[in-house]
């Protein structure tokens, strides 16, 4: 029988995820130059579009719909069509307590937010038409098929065959889209005067609202997953909190150290480092794991995004690689350490089981190989539509003008 506890919680936390995506494109608005803060805005609000049509049509189907050799749905629900109205109301159907279709709105959600994180990666150089082609194509090649394999019905990395942990994304959320992302900058290249020109971030006020709303969000986001108003998901809240405001503080800190001052940039990208540490775990692992998690991703990520982005030279130009990829991984292997059989899921090594640790990385393994492939299968198609990257003048320009025909800011003469 449905619980219209369960589902009114359901219902309001799919409506928080919804809000993420939106705060993304705040928080990547501000992180990058002034010329391309509509792109880098529009890149999230067309996915809202996009995402839900494309959910709708075949999303659904393919993550849930059934299972195919636990790597993929059926399409036996195309458009979300073949059931009755006493199948919508099934809670045995999907979800334990809630309707079919609500769950269907809160996985919706997150396959909104998932592409949209890895545009970070490509921003200041992406031609529009194709980053909207690569993005059906990516949430169809990589997205559903993983979402299935974690979470679906005999997925191959959850249920089906590996058993492995992931509450809220870590794999399906942060690790694809942090891969697919590194690999579009590596095939894009690095923007013009990459090594010669310090691209300032141009809106500090715009990432701290960013950075809020996702936080706010969040909570949808991992407490949302326990599927239920219980007490996994009053656990998973708390997690959440927790890393998030141990992972500001531990960027603050590492600011201190580095530089002799703390940042406001820091302690926002701090915040969604500890959110990005926990979201494998938030339900599974104690508070004091939450703790730890969120003290030691942010330094994880510091090194990520400032040592080897810089060493390689790679042009992961607002860090979704950085922080989403390097943070994901670290957090599904942290999983693996802490997660507790009492709290949900299984024990980790922590807990004396060594064999959920490996299970974890071997995870990790597969989600990057699948990432990556995909997104390079996705570009060379996209390729076929026309050329991945902007011209140089349009580049120079700024994607504002040359993509969108707007400017953010229509009273500014200077250079940028």
């Amino acid at each position: 029988m449905v619980n219209t506890g369960d589902t009114g919680f359901i219902i309001m936390a799919a409506a928080l995820v919804f809000i993420m995506t939106p705060g993304l494109g705040f928080f990547y608005g501000g992180l990058g130059r002034r010329k391309n803060v509509v792109n880098n805005m529009m890149a999230s609000i067309f996915i809202t579009g996009l995402g839900i049509v494309l959910w709708f049509l075949l999303g659904y189907t393919m993550a849930f719909g059934g299972d195919t050799g636990g790597v993929i749905g059926s399409f036996e629900h195309v458009a979300m069509s073949g059931y009755t109205m006493n199948d919508l109301l099934d809670p045995e159907a999907e979800g334990g307590s809630i309707p079919i279709f609500v769950f269907a709105a809160f996985q919706m959600m997150f396959a909104l937010i998932t592409p949209a994180i890895l545009t970070g990666s490509a921003a200041g150089r992406m031609n529009f038409r194709s980053l909207f082609i690569f993005i059906g194509l990516w949430s169809i090649v990589v997205y559903y098929p993983l979402a299935h394999m974690v979470w679906g019905e005999g997925g191959l990395l959850g249920a089906g065959w590996l058993q492995s942990l992931d509450f809220a994304g870590g794999n399906v959320v942060h690790i694809s889209s942090g891969v697919s992302g590194l690999v579009l900058c590596l095939i894009l290249g690095r923007r013009q005067s990459y090594d010669r020109v310090s691209y300032r971030i141009h809106n500090i006020p715009f990432v701290m609202l960013g950075m809020a709303l996702l936080w706010f969000g969040w909570f949808g986001f991992n407490a949302g997953s326990a599927l239920a108003a219980n007490e996994q998901a009053g656990h998973a809240f708390m997690t959440t909190a927790v890393s998030a405001a141990a992972g500001l503080l531990s960027w603050m800190l590492i600011d201190l150290i580095r530089q002799g001052k703390t940042t406001l940039i820091g302690a926002c990208t701090g915040v969604v480092a500890g959110l990005v540490g926990i979201t494998p775990g938030a339900g599974f692992v104690p508070i004091w794991a939450a703790l730890l998690i969120g003290f030691l991703v942010s330094p994880v990520c510091y090194g990520g995004i400032t040592v080897v982005k810089k060493t390689l030279k790679i042009d992961d130009a607002l860090d979704a690689f950085g922080c989403h990829g390097i943070g994901g991984i670290f957090g599904g292997l942290m999983t693996g350490l802490f997660a507790d059989a009492a709290i949900g899921g299984t024990n980790g090594l922590f807990f004396a089981n060594p064999s959920q640790l490996g299970r974890q990385a071997l995870a990790i393994v597969i989600t990057i190989l699948l990432a990556a492939a995909g997104t390079l299968l996705c570009a060379a198609v996209t390729r076929m539509f026309g050329a991945l990257r902007v011209s140089k003048r349009d580049e120079l320009i700024g994607l504002d003008m040359s993509q969108h025909g707007e400017s953010a800011y229509p009273s500014f003469n200077g250079l940028d």
